[in-house]
């Protein structure tokens, strides 16, 4: 019984570590992408920017083309964490953002291929089709590896691999990741019916863990949807105290980490860039480059957004447009719990960084 444990563990702990390495080759392009993000809406709540000009557009497509374009970046490192052509690979998630395959996904629910239908799914920023697909392409490579005559390698391999694994992605991982983020969602709004209390608790624990798997994009499409039908949203103000709380995290991991060495001395920079991104609205940084690898300050994580998402469920705090929680969209929520909004994502952030701080950890 031990021993089956023992073996559960290490392949969790494995599992974690794979996806930390995936990320963390862009650790600090995503704490810059959300820095110009969150400096962008500070500009546009000051009234110093309208959100209809041409520099906010520009300046929007700076903060935004990483995560749209998630797929094709992250393939490079997925490629190399499991041992795939990396361009064959960013080739194969480009298929996933083609405008053209966009636009008819966009437009039918779904699209045919050959009179087989390919289910419509929104691949911009998702990541459990990219990391499906690349570890599925370096299985097809090393098959054909082996068996296709020398003289045709250099052309097949490559065609044959394309074919099949965008048909793979397509046909099933993409919808794959789309029914779990659905019934994820479909979970959320049972229980905000039942209580919005239990609901802020559920989602706020579990969010950012949802975010290691990309899952999390299904509530933040429900989230746009809601805002644009309605004008307001719970999810939005009931994941912001988990936001703080990846913050809270990382700062007890910069205070416990001690030395002047210079690795000692690039990590704490990675857990300040990631604190200051994640005060800021986005949390990978943080989580992939500092929380996640020491593993334990993910549980301080996970307590101090299910506290702080009970009390802004208690309060029934709403946004009133679609912008990340953060410290400069704190205007957004403004209304009915806006105070208590902001003392839940206190609660996050203090009780998070207590947590991290007595956690016992390298």
């Amino acid at each position: 019984m031990s021993e089956a444990v023992n073996q559960n563990k290490s392949f969790l702990s494995k599992l974690v570590d794979g996806i930390s390495d995936i990320f963390l080759p862009i650790v600090n392009l995503l704490s810059c992408a959300g820095i110009i993000k969150g400096l962008t809406l500070v500009l546009v709540t000051a009234g110093v920017l309208s959100d209809t000009s041409d520099t906010y557009a520009v300046l929007n497509a700076m903060g935004d083309s990483l995560f749209y374009f998630l797929p094709i970046i992250l393939s490079n490192s997925c490629a190399e964490k499991f041992g795939a052509n990396r361009y064959t690979a960013m080739v194969i998630a480009g298929v996933l953002l083609y405008p053209r395959l966009v636009a008819l996904m966009s437009d039918k629910a779904s699209i045919d291929f050959f009179g087989l239908g390919i289910k419509s799914v929104t691949y911009s920023s998702s990541v459990i089709p990219t990391i499906l697909g690349c570890a599925m392409l370096a299985y097809v490579e090393k098959f054909l590896e082996k068996r296709l005559p020398e003289v045709i390698k250099g052309f097949a391999k490559p065609i044959i691999a394309i074919v099949l694994v965008s048909l793979a992605t397509l046909f099933a991982f993409g919808p794959l990741g789309a029914v779990v983020g659905d019934g994820l969602a479909a979970g959320y709004d049972f229980i905000y019916q039942l209580s919005p209390i239990i609901a802020g608790l559920c989602l706020g624990a579990t969010i950012q863990l949802m975010v290691l798997v990309g899952v999390h994009w299904s509530f933040i499409l429900i989230a746009m949807n809601n805002v644009a039908l309605t004008g307001q949203d719970t999810i939005l103000a009931l994941i912001g105290p988990a936001i703080f709380a990846q913050a809270g995290a990382g700062l007890a991991v910069l205070v416990k980490t001690k030395g002047n060495d210079e690795q000692t001395k690039k990590f704490r920079s990675v857990c300040i860039t990631g604190i200051v991104s994640a005060i800021l609205g986005v949390t990978e940084p943080v989580m992939y480059g500092v929380n996640l690898p020491k593993k334990k300050p993910m549980i301080a994580v996970c307590i101090g957004g299910g506290l702080g998402g009970a009390l802004v469920g208690l309060s029934g705090a709403y946004a009133r447009a679609f912008a990340f929680p953060s410290l400069a969209s704190f205007p957004v929520y403004f209304g009915e719990g806006f105070l208590m909004f902001i003392g839940a994502c206190v609660l996050g952030f203090v009780s998070a960084f207590l947590v991290s701080l007595f956690l016992k950890y390298e």
